[in-house]
């Protein structure tokens, strides 16, 4: 009987190292949102999985939103939006982003945005402009520049708001 349990939880173990730990090193991995910086689409406490395989089959995309570590500190990771690409001329003048001198229209949001501060820049091979959703409380790419790919961690592939939805089905009386 203790033989058969033993043999249960060491194939419980295999199976764990096997499967599940190569799936969430290569392949998907899960993180909270933390902060404001991407809200009106992500809020603190969302539950995301991220994608870790694409970007090695393709290059990332305008408008995609990503996790990744930010140069200063590679400890810590952050979820932005791309909105530059390499090679691309980035400007923010008057509220607005300029890409190679034209207007981007951000269709991924719904409403007019203003985007704060004053940019200009040529992006370098494998460098992205990153920027938060919610462009006043962002701490990104307009501050500490220019995002290498290498630093990349993924895309965000899978989104839950759990309290988001708990709090639509919670009344307080």
């Amino acid at each position: 009987m203790k033989k058969l349990i033993f043999l249960n939880i060491l194939e419980t173990i295999i199976l764990v190292l096997l499967v599940v730990v190569p799936l969430r090193t290569f392949f998907f991995e899960p993180f909270f949102v933390m902060g404001s910086s991407m809200e009106p689409y992500y809020h603190a406490f969302d539950y995301l999985i991220i994608d870790k395989l694409t970007f090695r089959l393709r290059e990332p995309q305008r408008g995609e939103v990503i996790v990744f570590h930010p140069p200063f500190d590679q400890k810590i990771y952050y979820i932005k939006r791309i909105i530059g690409l390499p090679g691309e001329e980035v400007k923010i003048s008057n509220g607005k982003i300029y890409i190679n001198g034209k207007e981007l229209k951000e269709d991924y949001l719904n409403n007019e945005i203003y985007t704060p501060g004053e940019t200009s820049l040529v992006l370098g091979k494998d460098e992205y402009f990153v920027l938060g959703d919610n462009r006043a409380q962002s701490f990104d790419s307009r501050k500490w520049g220019p995002l290498h790919k290498k630093f990349i961690v993924g895309r965000v592939l899978i989104h839950f708001s759990l309290f988001k939805n708990l709090l639509k089905t919670t009344s307080y009386q």
